[in-house]
Order: structure tokens, then sequence, then C-alpha cells
């Protein structure tokens, strides 16, 4: 599994959390795993329930993976939350013509310990045709305090506003 380290978007500093660390495996699936280091009374963080597909995920905490392939414009979007719900989506181009991605059902799991929350998600790929050998890929967070303000998390952001569909956002080749 490779590690990678996400940062903050500078305009939404979030200081209850410390740390996240993402490691990601591609193998016959895409495995994710999520690791968030931070003052949990000071997030919002639904417990875990009855996984099922729900929209909007990214309005509260969520961790996401964005995947398309290296020479092409369309990409996939997962959301995965704590609280198992997960979402996936299709886009034809930047913002573009979303639908709803047809996949199996990921397998989400949720661990909690004083002050680290680790999700990891299993998620069968091989019904999207679209995806080949090479991938780009951009991974991010979206983290609720309990305040209600939200910060952004991600490889790498791009100028402006926080954009985690941006193409300067998809720095990982798989």
């Amino acid at each position: 599994m490779q590690q990678y380290l996400l940062i903050p978007h500078p305009d939404f500093a979030c200081d209850a959390v410390q740390r996240i660390q993402v490691e990601l495996d591609r193998g016959s699936e895409l495995e994710g795993r999520f690791r968030i280091s931070g003052d949990f009374s000071r997030l919002r963080m639904p417990s875990p329930r009855e996984s099922r597909r729900a929209d909007e995920l990214w309005r509260h905490t969520c961790c996401e993976l964005f995947i398309g392939p290296v020479d092409a414009a369309n990409y996939y979007e997962f959301n995965l939350a704590p609280s198992t719900e997960w979402a996936a989506y299709a886009f034809t181009d930047y913002r573009t013509g979303m639908t709803q991605a047809t996949i199996a059902q990921p397998t989400l799991q949720v661990a909690r310990e004083k002050g680290e929350l680790l999700l990891t998600a299993k998620i069968d790929l091989s019904s999207l045709r679209s995806l080949r050998d090479r991938w780009r890929m951009a991974v991010s967070c979206v983290i609720q305090q309990s305040d209600g303000a939200i910060s952004y998390w991600a490889l790498r952001h791009p100028p402006g506003k926080p954009d985690f569909h941006h193409a300067d956002g998809f720095v990982l080749e798989l």
C-alpha cells in the first residue's frame, strides 16, 4: 500500500484535525484506508449504521476518491462516509454529465479509537469499463466540525476555492 498525507485548504483551516493519512492499494479491487487523527469532541463524525447508498454526503464529513482514465476527460467520484453510507457518480467531463455509477456496493469498515478514526473501503471497479490500465486519481476529505464549519483536505488544492473535481487535484497515477 502506498501512503499519502492530505493537506487542508489554506482558506478553511481546522485545528481539530491533526492529520489525515491515506493508504491506497490497487489490486482486483481498489482499497483505500483513511486515517483521521484529531479531537473528535470538536468534529461531527456520525456513527456507523447499515451501509447504504446516499446522496450529498460531501455536505458533511466524507472521504472521497476521484478516478479517471489517464487519457480521457471522464472520471468517477466515490463518497465514503464514517456512517458507512456511500455514493458513486460518473462524469463525462469536468463537473459535466453526472450520473450515478453502476457498481457493486463497496465494503466499508469504520474503527474508532481515542483520537483516531480509520475508514477502510474496498471498491470493485470491474464494472467501470472506461478505467483501463492507467488511472489518474485525486484523494480528498471533507471534515465537518461540531460548530458546522467545514474544512477541505486533498493531496493538492488548485488555486482559489476548494474544488476536488479540478484536474490539478488528480495528482496520482496508478
